[in-house]
């Protein structure tokens, strides 16, 4: 089949989606007022309450919450065949993703902007707030530390792609001052930024720099995990209209340009999908489809990281509360385009079907190495682009998106060891700069303690990640469907979503459990069973919740 095809219904879709369903969600469900006044206006500190442009917000909405993980988990999901992995891409975009993301900015526009672990204190009660965010920190503790290890890694198999990755890190500096200072418009900025970075991704595989195999006993991944996390720790403590947000900004840019090219290369090559449809060819020890293509794509379809971004840093720079639409909704479609150029990518990109079964020959295989290989071939076959060119533009996409997940992942992580200080009554700890080197340190003692001097130990944990992040996203819809309930508003178009994914990553939780036991990772187990306990316990509070305000609300309309 023509891979012309999928790009057309899955973009079409989607746009279909953000044009008519959000416009609906946003007028009558969340009721998003023009005139009401946002966080960044009535806390504005310059720090990071920053009333900020929509389109520059709309930047760094979606970088930070794109990262490595919408390539990553449907280039992995293709196994099962593509159609699977194109509906769950498609219709969670336009059903879940953006009613959750525009939903997690609304909450919390509504209350002061704070996170959603925070705000689940007061829409549902301290205790579901205490436990939520241990789930929470979980999920952030393990992007921190794995997209440390997935930036590492790229930037030594990619040595040309080191000038391009630390060189947008300087652009990002300068347009940051140019577009605060009003120095130049958008428009004008927007155009060199791009053209740099294009520029430095052209001129990096002719200067190609690698870190010494042992610097100090640490192997060149460890010394680029130490880096990295330096560089993050700097960022988080910025403000963020200096870095993060030219920075997110300039990277979506560069990340729409990518994908034109990439699905030009698509209309114009014409590559066939040789991936099966539905693959009934599976490889042994292959999961069942069912749950775990619902973990296994969750950034692309829905995500519970894009609720901590939302409602950790995103409301915190909201103009207009209108704008939660534009930011939060659109940035998911984005994602969601991101996540299909990686099912084309890893479905197209291949000569055979037989070259494509000998990549994928176990589950878990195919991820960035596909993308970026396959993503390569398309666009030289379509556009002639020299081979190595097209694998390091694709290597940088890949290395930036996971870097601003990152560095938005520090600062968030950040947020919560303030907001615990506040709720525990720790000054020293509601200060920024010992929050973030607690941010730091804990990421660092989990790469370094628990997987030794290459410091890859978030990899240990990353197992529980899809679970863990989409039972995030399924507990922030429960959030959001109180809120609606206690405002006499519809709840079904976020109650539906929210069951089935609570349904699909328990399932998911307890299937895990098994394979844990089976081969005696007892700490994956323990870990495990603290997450299950921790979904069951906010499920109860807020099940609770929900009830007790859907009995007041028949009460008063009676």
């Amino acid at each position: 089949m023509s891979a012309i095809v999928l790009v057309l219904l899955g973009l079409g879709g989607m746009a279909a989606g953000y044009l008519f369903y959000s416009r609906f969600i946003a007028r009558h469900i969340y009721k998003l007022d023009e005139q009401f006044r946002t966080p960044a206006h009535e806390f504005e500190d310059g720090v990071d309450f920053v009333p900020t442009n929509r389109f520059v917000l709309w930047g760094h909405h979606f970088t930070s919450v794109a990262g490595a993980a919408p390539i990553v988990g449907p280039a992995i999901a293709v196994i099962w065949g593509w159609l699977p992995a194109f509906l769950w891409v498609v219709f969670g975009t336009i059903f879940f993703a953006g009613v959750h993301d525009m939903g997690a900015i609304w909450a919390s526009v509504r209350n002061r902007a704070k996170s959603v672990g925070a705000l689940t204190g007061e829409v549902v009660g301290k205790r579901a707030r205490s436990v939520f965010m241990i789930v929470i920190f979980l999920v952030l503790l393990m992007v921190n530390a794995v997209f440390g290890v997935v930036i590492a890694r790229l930037l030594i198999n990619n040595p040309g792609a080191v000038v391009p990755v630390w060189g947008a890190i300087a652009v990002a500096l300068v347009i940051g001052q140019l577009i605060y200072r009003r120095i130049l418009g958008l428009g004008i900025v927007s155009i060199i930024g791009v053209v740099i970075l294009y520029a430095l991704i052209y001129v990096g595989p002719s200067v190609p720099i690698t870190l010494p195999e042992q610097t100090f006993g640490l192997s060149a991944s460890a010394s680029w995990i130490l880096l990295l996390f330096a560089y993050a720790a700097v960022a988080s403590l910025l403000p963020v209209w200096m870095l993060l947000q030219p920075r997110d900004y300039i990277n979506g840019l560069q990340l729409f340009v990518g994908l034109i090219l990439l699905y030009g290369a698509a209309l114009i090559g014409n590559p066939s999908v040789v991936a099966p449809m539905v693959n009934d060819a599976l490889p042994m020890n292959t999961p069942s489809m069912i749950p775990l293509l619902f973990v296994t794509i969750a950034c692309g379809a829905i995500s519970g990281f894009h609720g901590l971004v939302a409602s950790g840093t995103t409301s915190k720079q909201l103009n207009r509360e209108t704008d939660a639409r534009f930011v939060g909704y659109f940035g998911a479609v984005g994602e969601g385009a991101l996540a299909l150029a990686a099912i084309v990518a890893a479905t197209a990109g291949f000569a055979s079907l037989a070259d494509w079964q000998a990549v994928y020959s176990a589950f878990g295989q195919g991820g960035v190495t596909a993308f970026v290989n396959g993503g390569a071939a398309i666009l030289a076959n379509g556009l002639g682009l020299d081979q190595a060119v097209a694998a390091t533009l694709l290597t940088v996409m890949a290395a930036l998106f996971a870097g601003t997940t990152m560095d938005t992942g520090l600062r968030l992580q950040r947020y919560i060891f303030q907001e615990w200080g506040e709720i525990y009554g720790i000054k020293w700890l509601g200060k920024a700069l010992p929050a973030t080197m607690l941010a730091v340190a804990s990421c660092l003692i989990l790469a370094f303690g628990a997987g030794g001097a290459d410091g890859s130990g978030g990899l240990l944990i990353w197992p529980l990640f899809g679970t863990t992040n989409q039972l995030l996203a399924g507990l922030t819809l429960l959030v959001i469907t109180v809120m609606l309930v206690r405002s006499h508003r519809p709840a079904r178009y976020t109650l539906i979503p929210l069951i089935f994914l609570l349904a699909m990553t328990l399932c998911a939780l307890l299937l895990q459990l098994k394979t844990f036991y089976d081969k005696g990772d007892w700490f994956l187990l323990g870990l495990d069973i603290v997450v299950l306990v921790a979904a069951i316990l906010v499920t109860l509070e807020c099940s609770a919740s929900l009830l007790r305000h859907k009995r007041e609300a028949d009460a008063s309309s009676s």
